[in-house]
């Protein structure tokens, strides 16, 4: 590594312990019992407990007063495929270090005039201090990025939203009789979860068995924080630069559904997501797409994340020709077919929880439903997107959810095993008050749990919204999503 400018290191010291570096970490193996993987909740969404400040601002986590270094003594270079260390220590608004964990901290490390990036994965030591280690996958120059963002004191109020209510929003649903007479009611997954079991109206999905209630006294529960994060979270960071060897790496095995994941699981050089799985493919022209995409019936089921993919293919590709279904764009079905190389790209919203426009019930098919209906094949591909839109409820409805949609995956392969499964990750850059980045890490945990020990293939779309040093958004720009699309066309067409 050559360092262009000196290093500052802040000599207000704390008092650590470090464990000794972690080795590449391989994807994690679970139970092929959903229910009895995802019940141990305490598990699987762990965090580090916090104190709280006392309602005192200046005791909580600040960007402007935490620091790092580098673990180890400079080196004027590093081998390709190694690790570079740092270690953050977190102190508050007043400079005092912090005895206890539980800071969301986002980790990259950066190389700008390569266009290349990959995301640092950041380990909790739980006692104020941070292991930071960064993959060295590019020949060239790069720089450490940090940012904070949510303190531990503002994970602590998410975690109470969380465990404390059963929902931080009602629906608006509407009742037209067949006199024209129509009413307007607020609903919710479940009403029996905060006990309005009187003068409510239950509607049972017939093949997923969840609920959607209806109250005739309607009240306001829309929730948000009780103060907004800062919905642009601070950096500070520090310049480093290496100067590895000249090859990106690139596996050669090819992408195939069951692969295991490693942490990262890839990462960006020259604009290109480069996986580190599976040989990932460019597909940069239309007739590179239709030629993959030829005589495959594709079914995308999830939320408007999802929906760019059908966007983007429908606009890259002159000959998709979208079919109009007369149904509202936000909820779907949308459906665009290329008739003469037998393509159908269809993409449907997932049933409620939704926040969308007025949209007919009857147009919001369950992913449960929708999955019992397919003969499957090997020119069937299924893509799956969950997550915005349950980080507004606890953990337990998303997990309701996920218990009927692996039965309906693990049914669909059994009876025709060459079907793909495609399923995409809840991508970061959500600043609302329906949600948050740690909200959305949470649920991410608990699908990749759920479908872990399926053979289905993984788009890890947090990790690429996370590799490169780009707004936060949670709709990402064309570059993000024609990665994502690249990688999954990487499993429709491995060779």
């Amino acid at each position: 590594m050559d360092f262009n400018k000196k290093y500052k290191i802040n000599t207000k010291w704390c008092l650590q312990v470090f464990p000794p570096p972690p080795g590449p970490r391989p994807a994690p193996k679970c139970s092929s019992s959903l229910p009895q993987e995802l019940s141990d909740l305490t598990h699987l969404l762990r965090w580090p407990l916090t104190p709280g400040d006392g309602g005192d601002l200046s005791a909580s986590t600040s960007p402007q007063t935490s620091t790092y270094h580098l673990r180890h003594p400079a080196q004027t270079s590093y081998p390709l495929g190694g690790y570079l260390e740092a270690i953050l220590i977190a102190r508050d608004h007043q400079g005092r270090c912090k005895s206890h964990g539980g800071d969301l901290f986002r980790a990259q490390l950066l190389g700008p005039d390569l266009k290349a990036g990959v995301p640092g994965d950041v380990k909790d030591l739980e006692n104020g201090t941070y292991l930071l280690t960064f993959p060295l996958l590019w020949a060239g120059q790069a720089q450490v990025q940090v940012r904070l963002i949510h303190s531990s004191e503002a994970v602590g109020v998410l975690r109470g939203i969380w465990r404390d209510q059963w929902a931080t929003i009602d629906f608006t649903g509407y009742f037209r009789g067949p006199t024209g007479h129509e009413e307007t009611v607020t609903c919710n997954v479940n009403p029996l979860l905060i006990g309005k079991e009187e003068s409510t109206c239950h509607y049972r999905d017939e093949d997923s068995g969840e609920l959607c209630g209806r109250y005739w006294n309607t009240q306001n529960r829309l929730g948000c924080l009780p103060q907004p994060l800062n919905p642009d979270p601070c950096d500070f960071s520090q310049g480093q630069r290496s100067n590895p060897q000249h090859h990106v790496l690139s596996p050669q095995q090819p992408c195939r559904p069951g692969i295991p994941g490693p942490k990262p699981s890839g990462f960006f050089h020259q604009n290109t997501w480069h996986s580190l799985s599976c040989s990932s493919r460019s597909f940069s022209t239309a007739d590179s797409i239709l030629g993959c995409l030829a005589g495959r019936i594709i079914h995308m089921m999830g939320d408007s994340t999802l929906r760019q993919w059908w966007e983007y293919l429908c606009d890259i590709v002159p000959s998709l020709t979208p079919v109009d279904l007369h149904t509202t764009h936000q909820t779907g079905p949308l459906l665009a077919v290329d008739a003469s190389r037998g393509i159908v790209l269809q993409w449907r919203a997932h049933r409620w929880p939704l926040r969308s426009l007025r949209t007919p019930v009857a147009s919001l098919h369950s992913v449960v439903r929708e999955l019992g209906g397919l003969a499957g094949g090997p020119h069937t591909v299924v893509v799956l997107s969950l997550g915005a839109h349950f980080t507004t409820f606890p953990p337990t409805i998303f997990v309701q959810r996920l218990a009927g949609i692996r039965a309906a995956v693990a049914s669909l392969l059994t009876r025709e095993p060459r079907t793909l499964v495609v399923i995409k990750l809840a991508n970061t850059g959500y600043k609302s008050v329906y949600g948050s980045d740690w909200f959305t890490l949470q649920v991410n945990r608990l699908l990749q749990a759920a479908f872990a020990d399926l053979r289905v293939a993984f788009v890890d779309a947090w990790e690429m919204t996370s590799s490169l040093a780009l707004p936060d958004s949670i709709h990402p720009g064309k570059h993000i999503v024609r990665s994502e699309v690249d990688f999954l066309l990487s499993y429709v067409c491995p060779t």
